[in-house]
């Protein structure tokens, strides 16, 4: 094995390990949570190299890195999520390669989204991001919907042709009256997607947790954690 390959297959299996602990302390089956591995500011070498590891979802939160890097993977069994903020003149870019939508926040986004997915005949799953640091109209610093417009933009996401609603996610809050308590908040998504689910049973994905508080998302229920820098170590950004 090259050197990086070893230092990325070392890194998995500590993750693994995490994962599993949490998993069996919750009372869950390992199979339950989804490793999804973030490699935002790092080279199409390190996804290649994680696809030979195993991983199938990988996470990208800039269009203008995503792009290339998921050009040069198109050969890999990888599932693409889309995570950050996204503008609306990214749609056609992102749509093209992203299986996954996560930050779906509002009305406008999601009507790009459609009409790029009908256009170039493609599915688009899609997570509602919740701002759990917003008032119930208001959007969180780092993109979200409050949890009081869930249920409108659900259903927008739902009738849209070329969208599949599959569940939410949140990004651990930094103000607010969930700063530093990141299980709670966690809980409270899980909440969330409980009523969405009432509505929409197949919205059963919870995207939450990242490598400081998996063990946390994972003991809230989440189905899904994205991990990065517990994976790929910390670098400087590309470019």
């Amino acid at each position: 094995m090259t050197d990086r390959k070893t230092e990325l297959a070392a890194n998995l299996a500590k993750v693994e390990r995490r994962i599993t602990a949490a998993c069996t302390a919750a009372g869950r089956r390992r199979e339950q949570v989804t490793l999804i591995v973030v490699t935002k500011t790092y080279p199409a070498s390190d996804v290649r190299i994680l696809s030979e590891l195993g991983v199938r979802h990988v996470a990208e939160n800039r269009d203008q890195d995503a792009g290339p890097k998921a050009a040069a993977c198109a050969d890999l069994p990888l599932k693409w999520h889309f995570v950050g903020q996204l503008q609306t003149n990214k749609v056609r870019s992102v749509v093209s390669y992203a299986d996954v939508v996560q930050s779906v926040d509002r009305a406008r986004l999601v009507t790009a989204l459609s009409k790029e997915a009908v256009r170039i005949e493609r599915e688009v799953g899609c997570l509602i991001q919740v701002a759990l640091d917003a008032g119930e109209s208001e959007r969180g610093e780092r993109g979200g919907v409050a949890p009081g417009g869930i249920e409108e933009l659900a259903a927008l996401v739902a009738e849209s042709p070329g969208l599949r609603l599959d569940g939410l996610m949140t990004v651990a809050p930094l103000s607010g009256e969930y700063a530093g308590r990141e299980q709670a908040a966690f809980e409270r998504l899980m909440d969330l997607s409980t009523d969405l689910r009432r509505a929409h049973p197949a919205a059963t994905m919870v995207s939450a947790g990242m490598s400081a508080d998996l063990e946390q998302a994972v003991a809230a229920g989440a189905t899904h954690v994205r991990v990065g820098t517990a994976v790929l170590g910390v670098r400087p950004r590309l470019g």
